[in-house]
């Protein structure tokens, strides 16, 4: 366990669908894994905000956030250095998210770019008011722990900077109480793409095959990256405006080996794209495989699985609680007689 005088780190995945992608590796669970080392750190799986869109079926989100506790621990995420744990195991969440959904305005929340997004894609009967508060759920995800840093990927900046705000408003209403966070975002959380679509990030939400699921077999791993969309001209280098496809190519080849991206381009040098792919299909192959057969390992044991959510949740509540006790002293609840 971390020292207590650690800069603390928070962040929080979700459990949408059976398998996480490498972007989402790359983007997230790799700087996960490094924070481990000089830092507090609290990991939680975001089964909450799974239910913003479509609810899954009860028995999927369960497997789901079981797999997504499986694929933190086999990507090196450590239990005993790390508070692992699911959202809804600790009450505070949702109890300061109230406070932080009163001081934030209508206007504020709408505005939120993802937020925009799938109400453009959606009938606005469709989306539930949990997508509108997503945020504010998720500022008080962060601020409940009293994090110091937050990694997160690009696209949800535009979040920890309301965090800030919410912090801030609070802060300065009803005196010094939040830590102000600041979010750590790597290069690399900017870079993966989609492999049929290089202009967007990997995601779950885009066609299957322009997304590397970490649990995808070998061959579908393979057949993926050796169809990926590549760039005019035949010269292997990193240019993301002028060779999205292949520079998207070359992230994930170093992402994978640990190589720089100046030493791959080096390495290419005079080869074609077909290579190129082939060597990133053997890089991601050897890098999911291993990582796929301990997944399923652990699955084997979901005790296991649940045992480590509830010594994460141990270590994640008190904190919490402390917090949530503080706010509402300071916004004039009248605290519970003892009987």
């Amino acid at each position: 366990m971390a020292a207590p005088d650690l800069p603390r780190v928070l962040s929080g995945i979700q459990p949408t669908s059976s398998s996480f992608h490498l972007g989402n590796y790359i983007g997230a669970l790799k700087q996960w894994v490094a924070m481990q080392e000089g830092h507090e750190v609290f990991y939680f799986l975001a089964d909450l905000h799974a239910l913003t869109m479509e609810p899954p079926d009860p028995k999927v989100l369960t497997e789901r956030s079981r797999g997504a506790v499986a694929q933190l621990l086999a990507a090196g995420v450590d239990p005993e250095r790390s508070a692992v744990f699911l959202q809804s195991h600790v009450p505070g969440h949702t109890q300061l998210s109230w406070i932080f959904e009163c001081l934030t305005g209508y206007g504020e929340a709408s505005r939120m770019t993802q937020f925009k997004e799938k109400m453009a894609r959606g009938s606005g009967d469709r989306v539930s008011v949990g997508l509108l508060t997503y945020p504010v759920l998720q500022a008080a995800d962060i601020l409940i722990y009293q994090a110091h840093y937050v990694p997160v990927g690009e696209d949800q900046r535009q979040h920890v900077e309301l965090t800030r705000d919410l912090a801030q408003r609070f802060n300065g209403r009803y005196g010094d109480t939040f830590v102000v966070p600041d979010a750590f975002i790597t290069p690399e959380s900017k870079k993966i793409l989609d492999l049929q679509d290089p202009t967007a990030k990997m995601s779950k939400s885009l066609p299957d095959a322009g997304t590397l699921n970490l649990l995808d077999d070998p061959a579908a791993l393979a057949r993926k990256v050796k169809r990926a969309v590549t760039d005019a001209g035949s010269e292997i280098r990193f240019d993301p405006a002028g060779k999205p496809g292949v520079s998207n190519l070359l992230v994930i080849l170093s992402a994978v080996t640990d190589t720089p991206i100046p030493a791959l381009e080096a390495d290419f040098d005079g080869q074609g794209y077909g290579a190129l792919k082939n060597a990133v299909a053997d890089a991601v192959v050897a890098f999911a495989e291993p990582l796929s057969k301990r997944v399923h390992e652990l699955l084997a044991d979901p005790a296991e699985i649940d045992r480590v959510l509830a010594r994460g949740a141990e270590r994640a509540r008190p904190i919490a609680e402390a917090t949530v006790r503080d706010v509402y002293d300071r916004v004039g609840f009248v605290p519970p007689a003892d009987v």
